[in-house]
């Protein structure tokens, strides 16, 4: 089918892009904040996060400047404490120190039973892990609980929407660097979309891959690195390499995806000295990154 637009409304709660934030889609129940840490006490009165949900803290490691998430659930309590209660005993806690600010999903109409708020929490953590873009500091791995394939069916819709949402409010903790290619249909509802070319680095002791994203720019895993690194390659390159030294083992082979903002800063990495990345990426055919970006992919 045709992939449609979404109507996505956010309220700046303190009339501030850095403050708090509500999020509504169009034709969703669910409701979503995104509440700095700072300004978690702003919220005591608010009567929907007294609900149950499911949360994200999220912060950077202060020994990897790696990106952090915990992932946690929230039911109603006799005394009729939910979400915001749960997050003021995290940020009481000094084993949850690192989070900066949390996204708070929950709904309009307070449909979260235990079961629902479970399976989510379940799923939530297992598409995290699975995108590989923030350390999901859970212990253990929540339960999904026992539910019917309707109810499956109705909170997967729910998964699908958050999906959309967390991402808008910034966080990209379910998305993976590089998306699985959807094969090619001749469908009448779906157009032929052509692949995303590959482009190559092959010299000086590397022979790299990379692809082009929304993102920008993503070395792949399996990559040759160049093993040594010239003095004057550029700061930001040879933090990246100190900061991955763990993903590259002794035959110089990268063990993860990595993502640059530039041809450039992609390049520098790989061959660790300055580079120009728009002539050094080039496609399997020898088409320089910088002609396909301005001709197409089928050029």
């Amino acid at each position: 089918m045709t992939t449609r637009g979404k109507s996505i409304n956010l309220f700046l709660m303190d009339g501030t892009a850095s403050g708090r934030i509500k999020c509504t889609l169009a034709n969703w129940t669910g409701v979503a904040y995104k509440i700095p840490r700072a300004e978690l006490d702003k919220c005591k009165e608010r009567d929907d996060l007294k609900q149950s949900g499911v949360y994200f803290l999220f912060g950077t490691s202060d020994q990897t400047g790696e990106s952090i998430v915990y992932i946690g659930q929230a039911g109603v309590r006799k005394t009729g404490e939910g979400i915001l209660y749960r997050l003021q005993e995290h940020k009481r806690s000094p084993d949850k120190d690192y989070w900066t600010e949390a996204v708070v999903f929950t709904t309009s109409n307070n449909s979260f039973g235990p079961t629902e708020i479970s399976y989510l929490e379940n799923r939530f953590c297992a598409i995290a892990i699975d995108a590989k873009r923030y350390l999901v500091k859970n212990g253990n791995e929540p339960t999904a609980g026992n539910i019917t394939e309707e109810k499956e069916s109705e909170l997967e819709e729910f998964i699908d929407y958050a999906r959309i949402v967390m991402g808008t409010l910034g966080h990209n903790v379910f998305e993976p660097l590089l998306h699985q290619a959807v094969p090619k249909t001749t469908s009448v509802d779906k157009i032929e979309q052509p692949e995303e070319p590959i482009f190559f680095i092959k010299r000086s002791g590397a022979d790299a891959k990379c692809k082009l994203t929304n993102e920008g720019i993503v070395v792949l895993a399996g990559s040759v690195v160049r093993k040594d690194i010239v003095s004057s390659c550029p700061e930001y390159s040879k933090k990246v390499r100190e900061d991955n030294q763990k993903n590259i083992d002794e035959n110089n082979i990268l063990l993860k995806d990595i993502l640059f903002k530039t041809p450039s800063g992609a390049s520098s990495f790989v061959l660790g000295a300055p580079t120009n990345g728009n002539v050094e990426w080039k496609t399997a055919s020898g088409k320089e990154f910088k002609y396909i970006e301005n001709n197409g992919i089928t050029a």
